[in-house]
């Protein structure tokens, strides 16, 4: 494991960086106090198995249910009665204000 500065660290990244995707640790130093560490990143490439957490989850019946105007209204910074204006009613769709409504042909 080697110790660097971080005036070093920032002027030598790449070769700190070639050090380390060869398996070395690199340890980055404020006025002689180690701050932060560089390591080798792993990389998990085996397939995960499906269906692990079937039976330990369960999702709402109105999970996916338009918000309450007053929330909803929070997550674009307007009032709630400012949710029409700001959004007006071809953008809403089941209450959400950015979903675009799909016009009907014919």
């Amino acid at each position: 494991m080697v110790t660097v500065n971080i005036h070093e660290a920032k002027t030598n990244l790449s070769r700190l960086v070639e050090r380390v995707e060869g398996g070395e640790e690199v340890v980055i130093a404020r006025s002689g106090k180690p701050v932060a560490k560089l390591v080798p990143l792993t990389r998990d490439l085996a397939p995960r198995p499906l269906g692990t957490m079937r039976g330990l989850i369960e999702m709402a019946n109105d999970f996916d249910d338009p918000l309450p105007p007053d929330i909803e209204a929070s997550f674009y910074g307007v009032a709630p009665g400012e949710l029409n204006e700001v959004f007006p009613r071809k953008y809403l769709s089941r209450g959400g204000a950015m979903k675009k409504v799909k016009k009907r042909k014919g």
